[in-house]
């Protein structure tokens, strides 16, 4: 029996893709000079010849299951090409929609050719799709343009380098695709397309940006689904929140009103979280409205209202408009004025609960951050129930993880104490086929929670320094971003490089 996490991942990146796809086979070591191969029962021994003309070595055969060596093809880095010739021939449908809102098939004209740029752009939206890709990066260079994709927060290349003669292609391609200018290549344009995949509709973001060598493009999945399984039944358990933090957080959420923060940079999982929250807490007796920019996620049983600046309609207004609909909760995607901020708070003064985010580094940032909106301080505090801050941290891919010794130099360097943290085990990933060598599969989230006791309060309305508001929380059993990483560390979960990438060494 073929053990996956035993292959050596570097030796197959060395062999031809099509070599082990036309003769099914997986090589499993090289000695000088031979090379051993695990063939299934039905392979043809007349080919050895010609398989060790082609690759240059002598060859030993180790005869394994059929099933076996396909699934080992099909999720190694190898399955790329396949996937390229078998999407070769899909069409993706594109859904336009037209101005009363009804969805109609675009018969692209385009899409009529056998245009090898329409194929290109169609395969790597596929792949993307099956590969768990949060964002298609299009990059521009010098002599050539490079397709990226980014996933579990990390990017790596997708495909070989495009000669730069099909660049005003390929970005006209995505410009027909999300209706944007095509004309236009000196000012950023954003934009939008559905796709149609086995019959479920996909949205995705489209962000075009002039460089000094051309346009760039970046393309966001907004599909859950198809980035994690677990986000088919959403909850907070899916997430990873520490046990205390979501103990906590399930006690705010089913308060009858105020204002639940989650704040965090672009990326850390912050709607989700809502999403999360909202899931649980829905029934038929509240009455819950969304505003979004834009809707990622589906909810049954939610209105959910997309923001369209372009007619006008921001958050602001938008949220006006929901208080008049005599909601029970209210979600606002993003706070980003003094407008959106002053409504928020009133609404939940006035008897809504009403989840919401923030971009500030931390639970304290917050606070200077609406005081840099102009925000009445009594106001802000009177109305909030806690604040969270999160980070979403890649987990080690549990195919290839393995204990490793962290010399006391790098503990130091990390802000821990070699005496206490140096009995503990550590953990990596070597990389292997399951995770593309990367060592890490998925991810999931740390936090920071703020209660806000009534001595926090009085410290905010009294505006004292951030760090003795910061210290007050840690005495309450606060615990902070950096710390709830390193819990996650020691016990296995992610390694300690991640969590230095991702957090302050305090």
């Amino acid at each position: 029996m073929l053990n996956i996490e035993k292959l050596d991942f570097n030796l197959i990146k060395k062999i031809p893709v099509e070599l082990m796809f036309s003769y099914s086979f997986v090589p499993l070591k090289e000695e000088k000079g031979v090379l051993k191969i695990a063939v299934p029962d039905s392979f043809d021994i007349t080919k050895i010849d010609e398989l060790e003309t082609k690759l240059g070595k002598r060859i030993v055969l180790q005869y394994e299951d059929e099933s076996e060596i396909k699934e080992i093809l099909k999720k190694s880095e190898s399955s790329q090409r396949a996937l390229e010739e078998a999407s070769s021939e899909l069409k993706l449908q594109i859904v336009k929609e037209t101005e009363d809102g009804e969805d109609i098939l675009s018969i692209d004209a385009v899409a009529k050719e056998t245009s090898p740029i329409v194929k290109l752009i169609d395969t790597v939206i596929f792949n993307a799709l099956q590969k768990r890709v949060s964002d298609i990066h299009i990059e521009t260079r010098d002599d050539s343009v490079v397709i990226k994709y980014r996933v579990d927060g990390v990017l790596y290349q997708a495909m070989d380098k495009i000669d730069k003669k099909y660049h005003n292609e390929i970005i006209s391609r995505i410009k027909v695709m999300a209706e944007l200018d095509i004309a236009e290549k000196r000012i950023p344009q954003d934009g939008r397309f559905k796709v149609r995949l086995k019959g479920k509709n996909v949205d995705f973001r489209v962000s075009i940006m002039p460089t000094i060598h051309g346009e760039d493009a970046v393309i966001r999945i907004l599909d859950k689904e198809s980035t994690d399984k677990d986000f088919k039944s959403l909850n907070l358990d899916v997430l990873g929140f520490p046990e205390r933090d979501k103990r906590k957080l399930r006690k705010f959420i089913k308060e009858p009103y105020g204002m639940i923060l989650v704040t965090g940079p672009t990326g850390s999982g912050k709607t989700t979280t809502l999403y999360a929250c909202i899931s649980e807490i829905k029934t038929e007796e509240d009455k819950i409205i969304t505003i979004e920019d834009p809707v990622e996620y589906q909810l049954d049983g939610v209105t959910q209202i997309p923001v369209n600046e372009k007619k006008g309609l921001t958050f602001a207004k938008g949220l006006r408009s929901i208080l008049r609909h005599d909601p029970d909760k209210i979600m606002v995607g993003e706070i980003r004025d003094s407008e959106t901020a002053t409504i928020a708070i009133q609404s939940a003064l006035t008897g809504h609960l009403v989840f919401t985010t923030v971009h500030a580094n931390n639970v304290v940032d917050v606070i200077g951050r609406f005081v840099h909106m102009g925000i009445d301080i009594y106001s802000f505090v009177s109305s909030l129930n806690c604040i969270l801050a999160q980070r979403l941290v890649r987990k080690i891919c549990p195919h290839c993880k393995t204990e490793v010794k962290i010399d006391e130099e790098t503990l130091i360097e990390s802000g821990l104490d070699p005496s206490i943290y140096g009995k503990y085990s550590f953990y990596e990933g070597k990389g292997c086929f399951e995770c593309n060598g990367t060592g890490y599969m998925g991810r999931t989230v740390i936090s920071e929670l703020l209660d806000l006791s009534d001595e926090i309060r009085e410290l905010i309305i009294n505006k004292r320094p951030v760090r003795e508001i910061k210290n007050k929380a840690i005495e309450e059993g606060m615990v902070t971003l950096r710390q709830s990483g390193i819990e996650k560390v020691l016990k296995g979960i992610t390694s300690l490089k991640e969590i230095n990438k991702v957090t302050f060494i305090e």
